[in-house]
């Protein structure tokens, strides 16, 4: 009997001591913290100044075989390409072209800091019939040239941005224009002396260009118009004081003969 009441008592201990096994649980493991990232800094840029590019062709419309010239000016460019056949070119100058249709010419300039880009289009025609221009029309704009009811418009210094009493003078030359279109005009764009040869053309072709847009607006057919641009080249009055330049700075007319 004394070996039964043993036999229970260590059967009795041992399941408490299961079930207080069975009852304490294992924390799960701490979470690995994760490892400290460190960001690597963007190198600084080393660029320098952002390029720029000007692109002007002069006349910007010629006949079919005829010739312009494109010109163009960079600053902050170490490479200059003009798209269209004429390709790699220096960062200022001149070329001329003979171009067999209409077309858009793109300089692109390449710097330290970047690169620009700007565009100048040639329109091409085709050479005019006979019997279109008449010699009446021709007569006519050249009478009212010389009269002085089709005048030349002026500019300011270093300008081509028409004043309000240019835009005035073309409201009455466009009054003609569109009397005789059989006639084709040339506008020519002229500047004072200062400034180098190649900055001035570009200036003077500007003021024709804008002169011929304004006369457009204003009903005049743009084939009716050609634009050149002769620079310094041919003053109208000899001089270097303002009295002279001023009268230098003009956009002038003439008749296609």
């Amino acid at each position: 009997m004394k070996r039964v009441f043993t036999a229970l008592m260590v059967l009795a201990v041992f399941s408490v001591l299961m079930v207080l096994s069975g009852c304490k649980k294992t924390p799960p493991p701490r979470p690995t913290p994760p490892a400290p990232t460190t960001s690597t800094p963007a190198p600084a840029p080393t660029g320098g100044p952002a390029p720029t590019v000007e692109i002007q062709a002069s006349p910007s419309t010629v006949e079919r075989g005829g010739q312009a010239t494109l010109s163009w000016k960079t600053q902050n460019a170490t490479s200059v390409i003009i798209d269209g056949g004429v390709g790699n070119v220096s960062e200022t100058g001149s070329v001329v072209i003979t171009p067999r249709d209409s077309a858009t010419f793109t300089a692109t300039a390449k710097g330290a800091g970047g690169e620009a880009r700007a565009s100048t289009r040639v329109t091409v025609v085709s050479p005019k019939e006979a019997g279109v221009v008449t010699s009446s029309d021709i007569d006519n704009i050249l009478k009212a040239i010389a009269d002085g009811r089709i005048k030349d418009v002026f500019f300011a210094y270093d300008k081509s941005e028409l004043s309000p009493e240019s835009r005035s003078t073309l409201e009455q030359n466009a009054k003609w224009l569109r009397q005789y279109p059989g006639a084709t005009v040339v506008i020519e764009g002229h500047c004072d002396e200062r400034g180098t040869e190649e900055y001035n053309l570009a200036l003077g072709d500007r003021r024709a260009q804008g002169t011929r847009e304004y006369l457009v607006q204003l009903g005049v057919t743009a084939e009716q118009m050609e634009t050149i641009s002769l620079g310094e080249e041919r003053p109208f009055t000899p001089g270097q004081d303002e009295a002279a330049y001023s009268q230098n700075r003009r956009a002038h007319f003439t008749v296609k003969r």
